[in-house]
C-alpha cells in the first residue's frame, strides 16, 4: 500500500504517461480511450486497496490530467512517455507489487479495447509492458 503523498502523486503522473503511451502508440488518441480510462480509474483504481484512502483524492485528477495534458500538448510521443514510465518503475521497484501490476495491465487492456479492438502497435507495447512488470 502506498502511503507517501509525494511518491503517490509521482506514481499517478507516471501512470498517466503510461496510459497515454498505450493510447497514442498508434498515433491516434480517441475520445473513447480517454472515456474508458476515466471509467477504469473511477471504478477500479479508486475502489482498490492499493493506495491509502487519504491519498486517493488526487488519483483521478493526476492520472486523467496528465493523460489529457500530454494529448492536448501534442509534443510527446508514445515511446518517450512509455520510457519515462519504465524509468520511474525501475527507480521505485518496491511500489510495483503483483496487485498494482495487475491493475495496470487491466487498465491498458481496457484502453486498447475501447475502440475497434487492439491493433498491432498496441499489442506490442502491451507485451513489452507485461514483460517489464513481470520481471
Amino acid at each position: 500500500m502506498i502511503s507517501n503523498k509525494g511518491l503517490a502523486h509521482k506514481l499517478y503522473q507516471n501512470l498517466g504517461k503510461l496510459f497515454y503511451a498505450v493510447a497514442a502508440i498508434d498515433n491516434n488518441v480517441r475520445d473513447e480511450e480517454l472515456d474508458r480510462l476515466r471509467d477504469v480509474v473511477k471504478n477500479e483504481w479508486l475502489k482498490s486497496n492499493l493506495i491509502q484512502d487519504d491519498l486517493k483524492a488526487n488519483i483521478e485528477d493526476s492520472i486523467i490530467n496528465t493523460f489529457k495534458w500530454l494529448h492536448d500538448d501534442n509534443e510527446y510521443n508514445a515511446e518517450i512517455c512509455y520510457n519515462s514510465f519504465i524509468a520511474f518503475k525501475n527507480k521505485h521497484e518496491a511500489l510495483f507489487t503483483k496487485d498494482l501490476n495487475t491493475i495496470i495491465l487491466e487498465t491498458t487492456r481496457a484502453i486498447t479495447a475501447s475502440f475497434s479492438g487492439v491493433n498491432k502497435s498496441e499489442l506490442i507495447i502491451m507485451a513489452r509492458l507485461s514483460l517489464e512488470l513481470n520481471k
